[in-house]
């Protein structure tokens, strides 16, 4: 069962609506599709693409990082239990 909104779901258009070359939004990162038919999606599918365009957002951002800090971010934690040789 769908759970009720009880607002509506806000367009996630910031007005720049250029595509990249994976073909999303530069702006929202909907697909065309995602764009085209925003009015007629449930609210249950808005929210999935709102959460789909996060994502892709947080993976743009981090492509976009130097390599040093993806470095950074990806090294593990070294364990508090671990010894020193």
């Amino acid at each position: 069962m769908e759970q009720l909104e009880f607002f509506d779901l806000p367009n996630p258009c910031k007005g720049i609506c250029e595509s990249n070359a994976h073909g999303l939004c530069k702006g929202c990162f909907r697909k065309r599709e995602e764009r085209q038919y925003w009015q007629q999606l449930t609210p249950a599918q808005q929210y999935m693409v709102l959460r789909l365009c996060k994502i892709r957002e947080i993976k743009y951002l981090r492509a976009q990082m130097p390599i040093s800090v993806k470095d950074i971010e990806d090294d593990k934690q070294t364990s508090l239990f671990a010894e020193d040789d």
